[in-house]
């Protein structure tokens, strides 16, 4: 069974077609901003226009902007083609690839750039494959000692490397076709936007 795995929750925007643990076809970009314009025709790009029997969407944390963009064609593809949709975690992602590269660390910290300066984090372990802790959205100092002596990885490194320049860091953005590596429990979620904080705009009280 094919799933088509849209990816737009950092500054990549990323798509591939995989069959199982088999990527089929992908295209994967650094893009910044742009989403928007750039997520459809690299979908088209894949082949059959990326038509699936699943679509796999990463729900976040990570830019706000970008998750609504591919949350949105997600659900909008599969209510076209009559599939089911599902999400997963940009950190579980980001976890799970680097433990696959590198076999040297037990645990490890996904380290994520977030709104107001803040950092998303979250913890994993190898074996078994879990959360160590639960995502959390804090202060580059903050984020720092609950770090500890882990290895940490993601997109965070420049807020952090000012107060940790000795910071054991990998630079890394979530990649579609790495959706293979997750465990199924991973890559069952709700396609809904994971913010990784409250949002700043809260509604009014009723009169």
């Amino acid at each position: 069974m094919r799933t088509l795995v849209i990816e737009t929750a950092t500054a990549a925007c990323s798509v591939a077609v995989v069959a199982g643990t088999t990527i089929v076809a992908e295209q994967h970009a650094v893009v910044g901003r742009g989403h928007a314009e750039q997520l459809l025709p690299m979908i088209a790009r894949l082949p059959d226009g990326g038509r699936a029997a699943r679509i796999l969407v990463d729900c976040g944390p990570g830019s706000f902007t970008g998750l609504r963009v591919g949350i949105a064609a997600a659900r909008a593809l599969g209510f076209g083609w009559g599939v089911p949709v599902a999400g997963y975690s940009s950190v579980a992602l980001l976890a799970v690839t680097a433990f696959a590269a590198r076999h040297d660390i037990d645990d490890l910290a996904v380290m994520l750039e977030g709104g107001h300066g803040e950092v998303f984090m979250q913890s994993f372990s190898r074996s078994p494959f879990a959360p160590l802790d639960a995502l959390a959205a804090r202060a580059p100092a903050a984020a720092l000692a609950a770090l500890g002596a882990r290895a940490a990885i993601g997109n965070a490194g420049r807020a952090l490397a000012l107060l940790a320049p000795a910071l054991d860091w990998q630079e890394m953005l979530p990649r579609a076709a790495d959706a293979v590596l997750l465990p199924p429990t991973f890559s069952a979620l709700a396609a809904t936007p994971l913010y990784g904080r409250a949002p700043d705009a809260k509604p009014m009280a009723a009169a």
